[in-house]
């Protein structure tokens, strides 16, 4: 019995796959999953750092056409069904951009449902307690993972703020410096006493 429990709990541990990639400017990353015919797979993406966190996204089936096609999103979650069976292409691309890389996290998700009914056709109370326990915790990992990605985010945003709001108010103090030194230089100008030789 633990060593039901413990492969339905290495099956679910498989299949569910979190990625953490770069992509420089005006490149394309690409990733294939190899899908039969009712499968399912699920990616969900979010852009952690680069330009205006946003990315482009598309999933193309074995035949090369598109199943979905997301121009600059900064975070999605697709799902498919495979009609057929064969290689399925997913891909991020950041072509639109020429200067900024984008950090980009994302999770696959797949052939969830057959590991869902092989563990519930053939277990007892026990085990789908468990399975429903690691399901729970991949929930929570993957909402972990959002919201560091949307702490570094916030992070970003703060520190540049905070460098705007710096140096605004160096460039004040350097007017009102040089303010100063002008009101100085024309009240003692204004009240000089003027001889004429």
């Amino acid at each position: 019995m633990i060593v039901t429990v413990l492969a339905s709990v290495l099956l679910l541990v498989q299949h569910i796959i979190a990625l953490s990639i770069n992509i420089k400017a005006g490149e394309v990353d690409c990733y294939y999953e190899y899908l039969e015919v009712g499968e399912k797979l699920i990616v969900s993406y979010q852009v952690g750092d680069g330009g205006n966190y946003d990315i482009d996204f598309w999933i193309k089936d074995p035949h090369d056409a598109f199943i979905i096609s997301k121009v600059k999103q900064t975070s999605d979650a697709h799902s498919l069904t495979a009609n057929i069976a064969g290689k399925y292409t997913f891909c991020f691309g950041n072509e639109f951009s020429t200067v900024s890389d984008k950090k980009v996290g994302f999770n696959v998700h797949e052939n969830i449902q057959k590991i869902h009914e092989s563990v519930k056709e053939n277990t007892d109370p026990l085990e789908k307690e468990i399975s429903e326990l690691a399901e729970s915790v991949f929930n929570i990992k993957a909402q972990q993972e959002y919201i560091v990605v949307r702490e570094r985010q916030h992070r970003d945003t703060a520190e540049s703020t905070n460098a705007r709001v710096k140096w605004w108010s160096i460039a004040q103090l350097g007017l009102l410096v040089s303010v100063c030194f002008w009101q100085v230089y024309y009240l003692k100008r204004f009240f000089e006493v003027k001889r004429a030789v």
